[in-house]
């Protein structure tokens, strides 16, 4: 049984300024798959080498699959249904299976704009891609696809979710095969160097309401640090990676268990051979401050902090549980320990005005950090935030779902407007930056690392790609008027969709009652029970145990 995976052609101007990411969903999938006997996979980044539809459909038609896997987020979907598409129409008997967070949660969508999408892996893919692959491979998937859980698919006019798969609970029987990446093809440009895409840990215990790891992954669980180790040994010996970034969330939630990671790299000499960047918290910042120069000397070189506002009022918003103050702190502290910072803010809210954007730039100005990201604020249309906002968003054309396009307008200014003003926080910047800091502040590593990073701006600005400004048509303040996102307004939610969000919201609300009700009950019960003990104003207390004797209090 042939199975062929392929990453969708989508690009967004964002992420990739750094470099070409090596999909790490294949190297997974293909680990479990392989292990339960499935020899025959193959990989098409049609991302990172530009395959173009023609040229798919010629590799498509040469390699003959009998499963064709595609994942996708949210802004890539429009991509990743085109490619099974292009399958349904080159090697039509193939199994055409859509997996990752968008089409988990939005199913009935995906389902109803592109029905030629055979089948749907709703949550985290290895256990249930192998129960499928196995039902294809034995001619029984027709037969027992209402069986597998994890799946969703259309039978007729009905669109069918069968029950949802358990989470993965043995992350440490998971052996990804890196083999399937061609290595030459990932670069991380500050550095030039091979990068790979590891993770630790799976889900958040946080709920940030713009977030959809904690829905996704579900519950939080944490590798071996040993077997963590040993992956990243094996892409530095065998795959020659010189960085890697861990995927999770945020990896330091398990102060333990990343202690442990950082020492086992520093045991085995890789923290000499490999740096690395993480994503996570000021709070773990604070929390770990003591142990920062630790995490360096474990080759932990890069953090990027989800410092998200600088308004409190949007922190709240978000259900960051974070202040001002301490974004401010935890990037002094990692200064300190000579780890480079990147600062991420969120801006293009409903209460955005010019005055809140130049409040961003002089917070990331005061605070210093190496680099600053402001990403445009994306609500994921399966978050609660995406619901609770309503009305209020216009824009359905999730291919533009990026974080560097204005989604949302605010009241007070226009997209063009908000567009401007983000490039002009950029501008001032790295242009500071680069004049009176890069080249000037360290030597060694330091210096080399941070001119890697300009290097990486520049090359996107240079080839307009940054924040996708050359397809927006953006050439400086003059043109903010007429910039054209090329929003798809034909574009609108499902019906189905629509059902499925309002019937849960019905359950939600059933559930909320039933513990209403229970709750009262309770509350009922006690005063019963309250009453009927209460005993006569002339009996005496009763000691524990039914007896009328108190304890006496020691002697002195």
């Amino acid at each position: 049984m042939r199975i062929v995976f392929v990453h969708p052609n989508y690009h967004s101007g964002g992420a990739e300024i750094a470099g070409n990411w090596p999909p790490a969903w294949v190297a997974y999938l293909a680990g479990s798959l392989k292990r339960a006997g499935f020899d025959d996979i193959h990989f098409i980044d049609a991302m990172t080498h530009h395959v173009d539809g023609e040229t798919l459909r010629a590799r498509l038609a040469e390699l003959k699959p009998d499963l064709v896997g595609v994942t996708s987020i949210t802004p890539s979907i429009y991509a990743a249904e085109e490619v099974l598409s292009i399958a349904s129409e080159v090697v039509p008997d193939a199994l055409r299976v859509l997996g990752g967070v968008h089409a988990t949660f939005m199913y009935p969508q995906v389902l109803t704009e592109a029905p030629w999408v055979d089948v749907i892996v709703r949550g985290e893919g290895e256990e249930i891609m192998v129960a499928l692959a196995e039902a294809v491979r034995d001619g029984r998937y027709m037969a027992d696809r209402r069986k597998i859980r994890g799946l969703a698919f259309r039978d007729g006019d009905e669109i069918v979710a069968t029950a949802a798969a358990p989470t993965v609970k043995n992350l440490d029987g998971i052996a990804p095969d890196w083999s399937l990446i061609q290595w030459d093809s990932y670069i991380y440009i500050p550095l030039g160097v091979k990068v790979a895409i590891p993770n630790l840990a799976r889900g958040c215990p946080f709920t940030c309401s713009f977030c959809s790891q904690w829905k996704f992954w579900r519950d939080y669980r944490v590798r071996d640090p040993k077997k963590v180790a040993d992956e990243i040994e094996d892409l530095v010996d065998n795959h020659g990676v010189g960085f890697f970034i861990l995927a999770d969330e945020e990896p330091t939630i398990n102060k333990k268990k990343f202690v442990e990671f950082c020492q086992e790299l520093i045991d085995r000499g890789l923290n000499h051979r490999v740096k690395w960047g993480i994503n996570t918290r000021v709070t773990d910042i604070y929390r770990d401050r003591d142990l920062l120069k630790f995490y360096r000397e474990a080759g932990l070189v890069h953090i990027s902090l989800g410092t998200e506002a600088a308004a409190q009022m949007k922190l709240d918003m978000f259900n960051k549980e974070t202040t001002v103050a301490q974004n401010k702190e935890a990037i002094r502290l990692l200064r300190e320990a000579d780890i480079f910072t990147e600062a991420q803010f969120i801006v293009g809210l409903d209460n955005e005005t010019p005055e809140t954007l130049e409040e961003t730039y002089r917070m990331a100005w005061d605070w210093q950090p190496d680099l600053a990201n402001w990403s445009m604020y994306t609500p994921w249309p399966f978050t609660p935030l995406f619901q609770e906002l309503g009305d209020k968003v216009e824009v359905f054309d999730f291919s533009k779902y990026n974080f560097v396009t204005p989604i949302m307008k605010p009241e007070a200014m226009t997209r063009g407007e908000l567009l401007d003003g983000v490039m002009k926080n950029y501008r001032r910047f790295y242009m500071k930056k680069a004049l009176f800091h890069y080249p000037w502040r360290g030597t060694g590593f330091r210096r080399r690392y941070l001119l890697g990073c300009l290097k990486a701006f520049l090359k996107a600005g240079v080839g307009r790609t940054f924040y996708d400004l050359g397809k927006a048509g953006y050439w400086g303040p003059q043109t903010k008027d007429k910039v054209d996102f090329h929003f798809d307004e034909t574009r609108k939610l499902a019906p189905a969709q629509v059902a499925d969000w309002e019937a849960a919201a019905e359950r939600s609300r059933k559930h909320r009652e039933r513990q209403e009700a229970v709750r009262e009950q309770m509350k009922e019960r006690a005063e019963t029970r309250r009453k009927d003990f209460v005993l006569p104003e002339q009996a005496h207390a009763m000691a524990c145990g039914g007896g009328k004797e108190q304890m006496q209090e020691p002697a002195e």
